[in-house]
Parts: structure tokens; sequence; C-alpha cells
């Protein structure tokens, strides 16, 4: 099955706020977020993407711009299912402010019986965000072959899911994941299990390209010994 590169948006104009954005209309990156998205074409230059996904939200869509301007081959998908958390009441406050809300406490501690007031439930947030990966996995797939390697550019607690359901782990434990503004976190899919290849990536990213010398062979196992990395 295909490779999935995940790419958290770059900085917005309400990371610097201080701002939970949400949905909130009008969040764009900010000029640090503008040149982490600049630079996002050079760290994936080795790599042959295969097609590109994106949440609808401005700011995702403004991550991928330099990746879609340096590669006219490749067509953006908008994907609703990787879409940011819908907050409800709680879009757009100050995140000091939601703080002393009683609410945060289940969200930071016991997130799977957490449901935002006017919003949807953390548990909901990461059934159709997997849900929508399984989708994509299975189109990528079929056109483009099983050894694709395609983006998707989402929101921080969105990939944070994502990386747990990958790892089996329970959503309670998905706040000890952190993922930075346009880290690049990498999930390759098989048909019996996925393995995190990369989390929070801000670095080189070349040693994802796929290799013709023998040394990816089996790659639905765990390689013994932990492989022979990058050539």
């Amino acid at each position: 099955m295909p490779t999935l590169i995940l790419v958290r948006h770059g900085r917005s104009t309400a990371n610097t706020a201080g701002v939970l954005a949400g949905r909130t209309p009008g969040v764009v990156l900010d000029e640090r977020g503008a040149a982490q998205a600049a630079a996002l074409p050079g760290r994936l230059a080795d790599l042959p993407i295969a097609t590109a996904v994106s949440s609808p939200l401005e700011r995702c869509r403004q991550t991928l711009e330099p990746l879609l301007a340096a590669r006219p081959e490749l067509t953006l998908h908008t994907e609703e299912g990787v879409n940011e958390c819908d907050y409800g009441d709680w879009s757009g406050r100050k995140l000091a402010e939601l703080a002393d809300e009683p609410l945060m406490q289940v969200v930071q501690q016991h997130p799977s019986a957490a449901a935002f007031p006017g919003g949807e439930s953390m548990r909901a947030m990461q059934h159709r965000a997997a849900e929508a990966v399984r989708e994509w996995n299975a189109r990528v797939e079929r056109d483009f072959g099983s050894d694709a390697l395609y983006v998707m550019c989402s929101h921080g607690d969105i990939i944070k899911s994502l990386v747990a359901e990958a790892l089996g782990l329970h959503l309670d434990l998905f706040q000890r994941i952190s993922v930075e503004p346009c880290s690049v976190t990498v999930i390759r899919y098989t048909r019996l299990r996925p393995f995190l290849v990369r989390l929070g990536d801000t670095g080189d990213l070349g040693g994802l390209a796929p290799r013709d010398n023998g040394t990816d062979a089996g790659r639905g196992d765990a390689t013994v010994g932990g492989g022979a990395g990058a050539p």
C-alpha cells in the first residue's frame, strides 16, 4: 500500500496570536509559515510524489502552493475528512482563556471523552480522518501503484490522531505526540499493519525515496537489526 507523507500546515496567524483557530475563516500563514512552505519543495525534491491532498482550510492550501508551483504535474485534491477538528464554540478563542475551562483537562488527559460544545468529539475527529486516509490509500494504490508516495496537508490534532491510530495507541495517549508547524510525518501502510517512518520531521527527507538495490525487500515487516537506512 502507499506511503503517506503528512504535512502540518506552516505557522499561522492564529498560532502566533495564541488563538485556537479551528475552522475560523481568514486564518492564513504568517511570514515564518510562508517561509516554511517555500522550503517544502526542496525538502521533498528527491521523492516521486504521486498526488497531493489538502484540508479545505486556506492555511493548508497555502502550505502546498510552493510545492504545486514546483511540480505542475501534481493535482491537488481537497479532502473534508482531514479538515481541522470542529472546536465549535471554542473556535477563535484565546488558548490562555481556554486553559481555565473544565473541559480542557478532559481534552488533555482523557480526549476520548472530550466533545467540544457546538462542535465534534475527538473520537469523531480521529474516525473520519482515519477513514479518509484509508480511502485515499486505496485510491492512490489503484491509480499509481502500491509503492506510490502521496502528500496530505492537514492539522496538528488530525496528524497526531492518525499517528496514534497507526501505532495502535488509544486516543487518550495522543496528546503525548508532538508535530510542529510544517513538520513532516510519514506513515508507510502495508496489507497487515502501518509503520511510522518519520514523526514531526523538520529536516532532510531524501532517505524516504524508493530504492532499487534490494534494501527495501520485505517492506511489510520490520527490518531485523534496524535496516541500512538511506544510501
